[in-house]
């Protein structure tokens, strides 16, 4: 037994003894019976001393023990409500990170859409031309964000150029994608596809990438090439002969 852990009994065994009878000396007297309160006071006095508390946990120990002790009885429940018990538990555990991974994975990170859309051009009016010779220079420094970004202004100021699309200030990359959608039905759904792109990386904080831009750049190609539709004259009904 330790010197420490040996005086605290003593401290204890001096209280027991205070709070004992004490036999008189003469068989005339009665004995003589010590107050309790004033030995237990001397106990606690003689047990709150540094030198029993010098391997105490400390304040942070004593909260972080709590909070395992907290985790664990958490966890033992839990576990007694799963079928399976702690292994049924693990198992669920498990497939709930794999399905977050997988989602996860598939989705990537969550896109911030903005609040409200901007302008797709800027005050300085380009051609199309322009547009698309500032993205493939961008393009060959690996900046892929503003590759894209210029060439969907190029397309859609090529849409403007041929007449497809009327030349408005203020429109934006959404309204462009659905008005040309309009005139060229075939490729609606990739109009939709390219504006969404712009719309992420311009303002959702999203990073384009090569096959984002070379998709935007056969897009580009494609509607260069496509006829617009056009809204057949109605017949004229015959004369009777």
């Amino acid at each position: 037994m330790s010197r420490t852990a040996g005086r605290a009994l003593a401290a204890l065994a001096r209280a027991g003894g205070s709070a004992a009878s004490v036999p008189a000396r003469s068989g005339d007297r009665p004995p003589v019976t010590v107050p309790r309160d004033p030995a237990r006071e001397a106990a606690r006095r003689e047990l709150s001393r540094d030198l029993y508390h010098q391997n105490d946990p400390s304040l942070l120990q004593r909260a972080l023990n709590t909070l395992w002790d907290w985790i664990g009885d958490l966890f033992d429940s839990a576990s007694a409500a799963t079928p399976g018990g702690t292994l049924g538990l693990l198992v669920v555990v498990l497939a709930v990170g794999a399905v977050l991974a997988a989602l996860w994975w598939r989705l990537g990170t969550p896109r911030r859409r903005p609040s409200s859309a901007a302008a797709l051009f800027g005050n300085r009016p380009r051609s199309a031309a322009q547009h698309r010779a500032a993205a493939e220079a961008h393009a060959a420094q690996g900046h892929w964000n503003q590759a894209l970004q210029e060439r969907m202004r190029a397309l859609v100021r090529a849409l403007e150029e041929r007449a497809l699309l009327d030349t408005r200030p203020g429109r934006t990359a959404d309204e462009a994608a659905a008005e040309a959608g309009r005139a060229l039905p075939a490729h609606t759904d990739r109009l939709r596809t390219a504006a969404r792109d712009f719309d992420d990386v311009t303002y959702g904080g999203r990073r384009a990438t090569e096959q984002a831009y070379r998709r935007m750049t056969e897009l580009d190609l494609d509607v260069e090439r496509a006829t617009p539709r056009t809204t057949a004259s109605p017949a004229r009904p015959g004369t009777a002969g």
